[in-house]
């Protein structure tokens, strides 16, 4: 049985999910991302290793994806929140590592209001995009990887 390195980023006020606009966001919280993860992998969750990573700040972010390369991981969940819009850095940086990549939003981006919200620096280098199924978006992200990786 093959192991599956899966790392799952959240960028800046992701932290706060659950209290942070609910009307948008949904009231779950990260804290809920692992136990919908393992029901979502059932008898299979020995087989992907998830390690999870949250930062405000781009550089931070940018850090852990170019560790991430160094440690052999094969899968990203990115949901880069704002820097989605507005960071060409973090989209530099998952075009060189390598690394098959789904960005990730809970909410639809291209339905909100906010023009800026419907483009997307990390949608060229990313295998997918998954949109608008509040924490759903990160389970269905990680089974397209897994899959991926299974696949490969």
């Amino acid at each position: 049985m093959s192991r599956y390195k899966i790392l799952i980023v959240n960028g800046p006020n992701l932290g706060h999910l659950g209290e942070r606009q609910p009307e948008i966001y949904g009231s779950e919280t990260m804290a809920d991302i692992p136990a919908l993860l393992e029901t979502l992998l059932g008898e299979h969750v020995g087989e992907v290793e998830l390690d999870y990573f949250h930062a405000n700040g781009e550089g931070r972010i940018i850090d852990r994806l170019e560790a991430a390369r160094a440690e052999g991981v094969q899968g990203v969940v990115l949901n880069a929140g704002a820097y989605t819009h507005t960071s060409l850095a973090i989209a530099d940086c998952l075009a060189w590592i390598g690394i098959p990549t789904v960005e990730v939003h809970l909410s639809n981006v291209w339905a909100r209001p906010e023009a800026i919200r419907h483009q997307s620096f990390m949608a060229a280098q990313a295998v997918g995009v998954i949109a608008g199924f509040g924490l759903m978006s990160y389970a269905l992200a990680v089974q397209a990887l897994w899959a991926r990786l299974r696949a490969a």
